[in-house]
C-alpha cells in the first residue's frame, strides 16, 4: 500500500477506474455476442439488427480510450464479414 496521501488518493481512483473501464468493456464484448449469436443461428434480420447497434458501442469504446481504433476496425470488419455472408 502507498504510504503517501496523494499516492493512496491515485490507487483509489486507479481502483475506481478500473471497475468502470471493465464494465464498459463486457458491453462491448456482449454487442459483439449478439452479432455472433445471430449469425450462427442463421437470422439475417437479427444479425443486421446486432451489428448496426454494436458499431456506435465499438466506436464509444475507441473515444474512451478502452479499446485501440485498429482493434475496433477488426472487430467492425470481422463482424461485417459474418453478416455478409448469411446474405450470400
Amino acid at each position: 500500500m502507498a504510504n503517501i496521501k496523494s499516492a493512496r488518493k491515485r490507487a483509489r481512483q486507479a481502483e475506481k477506474t478500473r471497475k468502470h473501464n471493465m464494465g464498459l468493456r463486457s458491453t462491448m464484448r456482449t454487442s459483439i455476442k449478439k452479432v455472433v449469436r445471430a449469425c450462427d443461428e442463421g437470422d439475417r434480420d437479427a444479425a443486421v439488427e446486432a451489428y448496426k447497434a454494436a458499431v456506435p458501442v465499438i466506436d464509444s469504446m475507441v473515444n474512451k480510450g478502452i479499446v485501440t481504433r485498429n482493434k475496433a476496425a477488426r472487430h467492425k470488419s470481422r463482424l461485417n464479414q459474418r453478416v455478409k455472408a448469411l446474405s450470400a
